[in-house]
């Protein structure tokens, strides 16, 4: 009689991972890393921190992905890269270690992933300004001229551009939490000078409606924020589109 083969669980994997020497770190991310998130859905997603030029049976699970358990295996040196993975930084950021066998090594480089340099943060705050305010103009702009759906289309990215340069300002790292986990992320470690609350009920009826009297309050307060940061020049560049952009 053959017996079918059960599939390969969290918890059995971890304890496989553990007994072998070539892994340096687990870590653990996504919602099962957020307390209070995960659901009967949730799946594990967790990295394996392998020793460089590690000889292991463990790489067999390379690329496993199932309904219970996804696995990305890499090499120290690729986890450890600065950039590594761009896209992943901030689940990273927030992560759960469930193995560090290099005395808090994995944990440090967790911690390097979490802040963006000064000069990056800078670079992006510019970037992402420029695009909140072309996104907040043309919305307002649409809104003058009748065009009902493009303003409120247009709002709608603004907030996304809006977010991305609050969390760069911050100096946290790009790209920011995903939307499931906003809510979660500034609860716990709320922006610097902002209310929370104001925020996320700004960015939630600004999204659905394009409010153009909230847009401009809104601006009011990232323009002063922008202009504190070094932004100066970001926003004079606009010009006499300021005006249209602030409080009537």
């Amino acid at each position: 009689m053959m017996l079918t083969q059960q599939p390969l669980t969290y918890h059995a994997f971890v304890e496989l991972a553990t007994a072998d020497p070539a892994v340096v770190g687990l870590v653990l991310k996504g919602s099962r890393a957020h307390d209070d998130m995960p659901t009967e859905h949730s799946d594990h997603d967790l990295y394996v921190v392998l020793t460089d030029n590690a000889t292991t049976a463990l790489t067999r699970f390379t690329g496993h992905r199932t309904p219970e358990l996804d696995l990305v295996i890499a090499p120290l040196a690729e986890f450890r890269a600065a950039g590594m993975p761009g896209f992943e930084r901030y689940a990273l950021a927030r992560a759960k270690i469930v193995l560090d066998r290099l005395d808090g090594g994995i944990a440090q480089i967790l911690t390097a992933k979490a802040r963006l340099d000064a000069d990056e943060a800078f670079r992006n705050s510019g970037e992402w300004l420029d695009a909140y305010a072309n996104s907040l103009y043309r919305s307002v702009k649409n809104d003058r001229d009748g065009h009902s759906l493009a303003a409120r289309l247009d709002a709608a990215d603004s907030i996304r551009f809006l977010l991305e340069l609050l969390f760069a300002l911050d100096r946290r790292p790009r790209p920011r939490p995903y939307n499931k986990y906003l809510e979660w992320e500034l609860a716990r470690y709320p922006l610097p000078g902002w209310d929370t609350g104001m925020l996320l009920d700004a960015a939630d009826r600004i999204s659905g409606t394009g409010d153009v009297p909230l847009q401009r309050h809104l601006f009011a307060h990232v323009e002063a924020a922008a202009r504190r940061a070094g932004h100066s020049a970001v926003l004079d560049a606009w010009g006499k589109d300021l005006d249209l952009m602030r409080p009537q």
